[in-house]
């Protein structure tokens, strides 16, 4: 068993590293898989020069690929301020911490007169407390195994109310984590108020605040305290594919 300590609100915690819960959706090839905002499927193709094929499948002998993705657009993914800033932001220099305290919530989205369902300020703060964690993941109700496949573009998902977004900055979260395509309304005239609020930009921005869009938290996985570790790849982009992991809080 591989424990680590650590504190959330001034008590202390441990969590077992060898009891991993990962709520990242897998990026597949395959055409299957979540898609948002009409971007193109992930693809993978084999490297062909000449007499070679990147394709053991195929005769080669490796396995040699191309690929094509949309961070953003074809599953879990993490962002940083530069997905909305004028100046070029990368996440892997705004993400420079990779663990953090974290509580996960489930919430179901409210249903505004005009049809949206969005998850209101008031809802966070039944179930946050000030300060007690930097990392929140919120599970939307009702939860099933249809997001790990649904394309969600053009049908309005639900998304996370300006004020909202400014309560979690006033609660102290830095990286904020869900299951929907985006924490504001896929049509909104470019306004993308909740993503600004959260980040503060421009007057304030909080560069090393990030937000993780698309992941899947299973029923199994009860609402409490957790460590979260954040896996990224190092590119010099807004965004990365990646894989956000839970270790249950449990008191020390």
């Amino acid at each position: 068993m591989m424990k680590v300590h650590f504190q959330i609100s001034g008590k202390a915690f441990k969590a077992d590293l060898s009891q991993p819960l990962d709520i990242s959706i897998a990026l597949r090839f395959d055409g299957r898989g979540p898609n948002c905002f009409y971007a193109p499927l992930a693809e993978s193709s084999p490297v062909v020069m000449g007499d070679f094929v990147g394709s053991t499948a195929e005769g080669g002998v490796v396995n040699f690929k191309n690929i094509r993705l949309n961070p953003h657009g074809n599953g879990t993914h993490t962002e940083c301020v530069g997905h909305i800033s004028r100046e070029p932001y990368y996440l892997s220099n705004c993400l420079e911490k990779y663990h953090h305290p974290a509580r996960l919530i489930s919430i179901f989205p409210r249903k505004l007169e005009d049809g949206d369902r969005v998850i209101e300020r008031d809802q966070l703060a039944e179930v946050l407390r000030p300060g007690e964690t930097t990392a929140v993941v919120i599970r939307t109700l009702p939860n099933d195994e249809q997001k790990l496949e649904r394309s969600y573009s053009g049908t309005n998902p639900p998304y996370l109310a300006a004020d909202a977004a400014q309560l979690l900055v006033d609660y102290g979260v830095e990286h904020l984590l869900l299951d929907l395509p985006s924490v504001d309304r896929e049509q909104d005239g470019g306004a993308l108020s909740a993503h600004k609020a959260f980040w503060q930009y421009p007057y304030a921005t909080r560069l090393g605040a990030t937000i993780t869009e698309l992941v899947f938290v299973a029923d199994t996985i009860k609402d409490g305290l957790y460590l979260l570790q954040h896996q990224i790849t190092s590119m010099q982009l807004d965004a990365s594919p990646s894989k956000p992991v839970l270790y249950r809080a449990v008191a020390d």
